[in-house]
């Protein structure tokens, strides 16, 4: 495989996701991090967007509920390298009828080398890195020659 290098824009666009058990979690550190948020541009699925908007006063770009498909949205995102970072408060404690999406969630977050934060303490590591209101080179897969290689065999 291959790889290309990407800038991340100074602006990033942040995904919030938070499972049920942790959806006040994710509106309180949204509260707590208010300023630094709202410079940047957010999506969420369902009832987390609504709530964060609501609660937090932040704008946000609302998508389906996770389990209805939420969480396959942001992950076409990220595929489409419109999601620089994820804040994803999962509950690893409780089981998810959607679980098979959750990890194709966090798979294509590898995949594409975004930041993943699961908890409040690696999303507070994240927001005040130096890197969060920055530009930010990374390396990602290189897919086109990937496919012109597969196509061609070369």
């Amino acid at each position: 495989m291959q790889y290309k290098t990407v800038t991340a824009a100074k602006t990033k666009s942040i995904a919030l996701v938070g499972h049920d058990n942790r959806k006040d979690e994710l509106i309180r550190w949204c509260q707590q991090h208010r300023q630094k948020l709202a410079a940047h541009k957010l999506f969420a699925t369902g009832t987390s967007g609504h709530l964060v908007a609501e609660k937090s006063s932040l704008k946000v770009e609302k998508l389906i509920s996770g389990p209805l498909g939420g969480d396959q949205q942001i992950g076409a995102l990220i595929s489409e390298q419109k999601i620089d970072l994820l804040i994803f408060f999962w509950d690893p404690l409780a089981a998810q009828p959607h679980d098979p999406d959750v990890k194709a969630l966090l798979r294509l977050a590898a995949v594409w080398n975004i930041p993943v934060a699961c908890n409040q303490a690696s999303a507070d590591f994240i927001v005040n890195s130096p890197l969060f209101d920055r530009a930010y080179d990374k390396t990602i897969p290189d897919y086109q020659h990937y496919i012109k290689s597969r196509v061609t065999g070369k």
